[in-house]
């Protein structure tokens, strides 16, 4: 059962959270998880909305909303980890994370649960579970990620926290910077083992599910593109100077399939 926070405790959770939804012809789902953000109970939230140029009704749908939205922005760009980049410099608040344009918060508690994490001064970032959800009926579940307390050593057993659940203090992007797009869709992967196993940012983890994210994604489509992505996951261990398990990145997919069964 989710964990609600009390209405009073919320009223001086008062860390501004920059939440980045990043859009390419989205628009079967961005009005779902606009509203998504919208309907969230915490009060200081700054919303923003990168948009690559789409070319359906993706940016109109967006403009609906008008100065629900802090800052929306339509420019061609390099992929989603560029436009993530673009939010980064653009967020003002102490703390960002990211819900992509298929993806849904779990309840209207999330960003409260996080914000309350954030209170412990010590703590540098938080996470906690994710679903995967039919992309036309995001009732129905598919996997379910429940990831764990982080030990300190996870990375080396193939472990990594769900991106889309993964919030980190503002301050750690502009020391250690932002997404490297030379990682193709391992960047996230990178970008957190950089964060947490290499520089040892401090998480808390929120046992409780965070957002429900519908099927798909470029390095789980085909075998082949998995093969491309575990090829990416052995550069991240590179580029960083560490050094994995013999087993490590073998290890990374092969945890995904107790997901099917949890």
């Amino acid at each position: 059962m989710e964990t609600q926070p009390n209405s009073l405790e919320t009223d001086f959770l008062r860390v501004k959270i920059s939440i980045v939804t990043v859009v390419y012809n989205g628009e079967k789902t961005i009005r779902d998880t606009i509203e998504s953000v919208l309907n969230q109970d915490y009060p200081s939230i700054e919303f923003l909305v990168i948009d690559g140029g789409s070319t359906d009704k993706t940016r109109e749908i967006i403009a609906s909303y008008g100065e629900k939205i802090d800052h929306f922005v339509s420019e061609p760009d390099k992929g989603i980890y560029d436009a993530m980049n673009k939010g980064i410099q653009l967020a003002q608040g102490e703390v960002i994370g990211f819900l992509n344009a298929d993806d849904l918060f779990y309840s209207t508690h999330v960003v409260s649960l996080i914000a309350r994490e954030f209170q412990d001064k010590e703590i540098d970032g938080v996470y906690g579970d994710l679903l995967y959800v039919d992309s036309d009926n995001p009732e129905k579940v598919h996997r379910n990620w429940q990831a764990g307390k982080y030990t300190g050593t996870d990375f080396l057993w193939g472990w990594m926290p769900p991106h889309p659940s993964f919030y980190l203090k503002k301050k750690w992007y502009i020391k250690y910077g932002g997404f490297r797009l030379d990682m193709k869709t391992a960047a996230d992967y990178e970008l957190m083992l950089r964060m947490v196993h290499k520089n040892k940012a401090k998480l808390a983890y929120i046992q409780n599910y965070m957002v429900r994210m519908r099927v798909g994604g470029a390095s789980n489509a085909t075998l082949k593109s998995r093969l491309i992505a575990n090829k990416n996951d052995r550069k991240a261990w590179k580029v960083n100077n560490l050094k994995p398990y013999w087993f490590t990145t073998t290890l990374k997919p092969f945890r995904k399939i107790l997901q099917f069964f949890s």
